[in-house]
């Protein structure tokens, strides 16, 4: 846990030193900015999310 934690307090310092994330593919990374406000998500984690819990919910139903 204090590694997670050390590492999480990281991640602002490290920002600056990784190339610019929009130029990354659209389906790796997907980079929302106004004003100010970054929002940063993985389309390809959501689908892989998406279609996990759908696999774990339909294992559960039929057995």
């Amino acid at each position: 846990m204090i590694a997670l934690g050390i590492i999480l307090m990281a991640l602002p310092l490290l920002g600056r030193y990784m190339p610019d994330l929009e130029r990354l593919p659209w389906i790796i990374v997907w980079v929302y900015r106004q004003d100010g406000f970054y929002f940063a998500t993985s389309p390809l984690l959501i689908i892989v999310s998406i279609v996990s819990i759908m696999l774990n919910y339909l294992n559960r139903t039929q057995g």
